[in-house]
């Protein structure tokens, strides 16, 4: 199993960035998805989640309306698109297969720094 995060980088307050997961080694398509972050000081944060076939999303409150998650099963691919970000959002973002008490692999991260 491998996730591997990407497009992570360093925004001013108000940009966006597009993350990127690619999977592989296990049939994405089966599995629930989850993005999760830690910021610095803080434990892992719940982001949002998408159902094996992408009919289904769900988010946090706090980045409701501006973060959207989404797949690709033909390609392995998770996406979180993130829009009008604030300096809370900075974090370490990280994908994982599964959902809730069924996450069982986390990827490395990819690190998302919000500064003027």
């Amino acid at each position: 199993v491998q996730l591997v995060e990407s497009g992570g980088g360093m925004v001013r307050p108000g940009g966006s960035l597009r993350l990127s997961c690619a999977a592989s080694g296990f049939p994405f398509s089966s599995y629930d998805m989850t993005c999760e972050r830690r910021a610095p000081g803080k434990g892992p944060g719940w982001v949002s989640l998408i159902s094996r076939d992408g009919s289904r999303t769900q988010y946090a409150n706090s980045v409701k309306d501006r973060f959207t998650i989404s797949r690709d099963n033909a390609n392995n691919t998770l996406t979180l698109q993130m829009n009008r970000l604030k300096a809370e959002d900075a974090a370490l973002y990280r994908c994982a297969r599964g959902g809730g008490i069924g996450i069982n692999y986390r990827g490395q991260g990819t690190q998302v720094t919000v500064s003027s």
